[in-house]
């Protein structure tokens, strides 16, 4: 089949790669100059298979009062008249109960556990290299009462199989041994083994060559206008540059999506949730991190990525801007400095991106109401983790095959 994907980012690329994979003749169509330019060219470089949760969480709406009044805030907000926040304000809200919350992580574990696999079988057939690392997530917590919080991840985590430790400071030490210089700022921490890191902007771009190998072409600087539907079926898309006819279309716009399905009566609860992140060259490497710190106070990320720390968090609801505000580049700072003392960031770069949230934190994948039109999006801050499950799922029902996962409560079916 002809088949046209939406978006060069990490969802958009390694789904063109699996589309053609399976015999597709595939096109992807991208307003930058190239892949992984928007969201996927600066995120956090976690691919976190285990530490996998549902920003709705029980306690959150209290949570978040407080941040609110933060000086160094992983939430922030900044309201304005838009009735697509407010509706996606409500519904995440809805979704802060402990019954929801064991739905959503549940989904995303079995989503995150398969990307696992299928970005291993990925590496092992393509060699990509991207700065990648394998030695898990370390989930930091600076006080007790988030140790004793993190019991229902731990639950979940035991329920799916997912292979977790619980560290007290000794044991946070021995996996990350920078930390012995702050070993009295936090308590004990939260080990997923299975995690990996690496750069996604790199992987994306050697994913792309590959793809290109394949066949799949890429029209770069091409603007979406809209969809062309037929007799309740999808015949192509309509660019500033031309009509493109297709058999299927896979819409991976991240943030945008919505905005591309809205004229067609398709209502996606995706929402731009905005993040930063700082890229510190690396001066002393025995006061680096091996893997990924999440430092959980802020929400932040603190990442190993080759000769570079990549420092990324924060959730910021602002709707579709994309300013760097130099109080986040505060916040980013303090954690970094605070826990892995001695690096220069005053030469670190700043960058900003928008992250397409759901209100119940799990990705759409799957078809439509519009025949050949699918989704892939909604990802949030775990679009490099599941992008290689998603784009397997995805290449599958295009395909006609039945997904290897259960992925019938991915869809957008999910809210009706």
């Amino acid at each position: 089949m002809k088949v046209i994907v939406l978006g060069a980012g990490i969802i958009g690329v390694t789904s063109a790669y699996q589309l053609a994979k399976a015999g597709h003749d595939v096109t992807v169509v991208d307003r930058q100059e190239g892949p992984a330019l928007e969201t996927s060219f600066a995120n956090a470089g976690e691919v976190s298979f285990g530490y996998c949760s549902p920003w709705a969480a029980p306690g959150i709406p209290m949570k978040a009062m407080k941040w609110l009044f933060m000086e160094h805030a992983p939430l922030i907000l900044r309201p304005k008249i838009d009735a697509a926040m407010l509706s996606w304000m409500v519904k995440m809200l809805s979704n802060c109960t402990s019954g929801r919350y064991a739905i959503n992580k549940s989904r995303m574990l079995r989503l995150a556990d398969y990307s696992r696999t299928s970005l291993a079988s990925l590496r092992a057939e393509t060699s990509i290299a991207y700065d990648e690392r394998m030695q898990g997530t370390l989930q930091l917590f600076r006080t007790q009462q988030q140790l004793d919080a993190s019991a229902k991840d731990v639950k979940a985590l035991a329920a799916d199989g997912i292979p977790y430790e619980i560290l007290d400071r000794d044991g946070c030490v021995r996996v990350e041994p920078a930390l012995i210089h702050v070993r009295e700022k936090f308590v004990g921490g939260l080990l997923t083994p299975k995690d990996e890191t690496g750069d996604c902007f790199k992987f994306t771009n050697a994913l792309a060559e590959r793809a290109s190998a394949l066949g799949v072409r890429f029209a770069y600087g091409t603007t979406v206008k809209g969809l062309d539907v037929e007799g309740g079926r999808v015949r192509a898309v309509v660019t500033d540059r031309e009509r493109m006819t297709a058999d299927a279309v896979v819409v991976a716009l991240g943030s945008y999506s919505p905005l591309l399905l809205k004229p067609f009566g398709i209502r996606l609860p995706v929402y731009p949730v905005k993040g930063y992140s700082l890229t510190i060259d690396i001066d002393d490497a025995s006061r680096a991190p091996e893997s990924t710190v999440m430092d959980e106070t802020f929400k932040i990320a603190i990442t190993r990525l080759g000769d570079r720390i990549r420092v990324g968090g924060m959730a910021e609801i602002s709707g579709y801007t994309n300013d760097l505000a130099e109080a986040r580049r505060r916040t980013l700072e303090h954690s970094v400095t605070d826990l892995f003392p001695g690096g220069d960031v005053s030469k670190a770069s700043f960058w900003s991106g928008l992250r397409p949230m759901t209100p119940d934190g799990t990705p759409v994948i799957g078809p439509t109401s519009i025949a050949g039109l699918f989704l892939n999006t909604g990802h949030g801050t775990l679009g490099w983790t599941m992008s290689s499950g998603s784009a397997r799922i995805v290449a599958d029902l295009v395909s006609g095959r039945s997904p290897e996962i259960d992925a019938t409560d991915l869809a957008i079916g999910r809210y009706d």
